[in-house]
């Protein structure tokens, strides 16, 4: 068969390809996982410029696409002297771009928790920020992690973008292929199935992992 006889001939490449999908993706997710948290906390201060600045972080970066934030940050900014390798570039973009999703995600799951908690844990003369950081984002983080697992998804699908720059992930590694045998369908079949095998494998173990914590709400 075409498909696997491909596959295997040329391994190496959708394997190198497969690693740096990975590792942007993981990147992308841990990283915006932080900002994306600092950011909704921003946006829910008391202080209307912080909250501004939260607010402006957000709403830039998802009425922008992906592709034109990537440019920015790897040929835009080379002009101010502020250079990065393709592949600091891709992570730099992912991880923003994922942030600011992130960041509603967070804020939705921290306005979801009752106010009651925060009410209780600060009459027991917890601070705002110790209760925010011990009660509330916990259980936030808890009820959102559907809604994370799916931006981890996405991450994988969009990290195919950095091939624009260069950075030899899934896409760029089958069209090299491409440009080696000529073949101008199997090498993006054999990307497609790979995309999916991950993107299901993730999906079936974020599954269990939901299963698990619910079980162990009712325990």
């Amino acid at each position: 068969m075409e498909f696997l006889t491909m596959f295997w001939d040329y391994r190496s490449y959708f394997m190198t390809g497969l690693q740096y999908t990975l590792l942007l993706a993981a990147i992308g997710v841990l990283c915006g996982f932080i900002l994306g948290l600092l950011v909704a906390l921003l946006r829910m201060s008391k202080w209307a410029g912080v909250r501004f600045i939260g607010h402006a972080w957000v709403e830039f970066l998802r009425g922008t696409p992906m592709l034109v934030q990537l440019f920015i940050i790897h040929y835009g900014l080379a002009t101010f002297g502020i250079n990065f390798s393709p592949i600091q570039s891709g992570a730099i973009t992912l991880s923003i771009n994922s942030s600011a999703y992130l960041a509603e995600i967070f804020r939705a799951g921290i306005q979801g928790v009752d106010r009651g908690q925060g009410e209780a844990a600060r009459s027991l003369g917890l601070t705002r920020g110790m209760s925010m950081r011990f009660i509330i984002i916990p259980q936030a983080i808890k009820s959102v992690l559907p809604a994370i697992g799916n931006e981890f998804i996405t991450i994988i699908k969009e990290s195919s973008i950095v091939s624009f720059i260069g950075v030899t992930e899934l896409m760029f590694q089958s069209g090299s292929v491409v440009g080696i045998t000529y073949n101008g369908m199997t090498p993006y079949l054999i990307v497609a199935v790979m995309y999916f095998i991950l993107t299901f494998t993730f999906s079936r173990i974020l599954g269990v992992f939901e299963r698990r914590l619910k079980a162990s709400d009712y325990r």
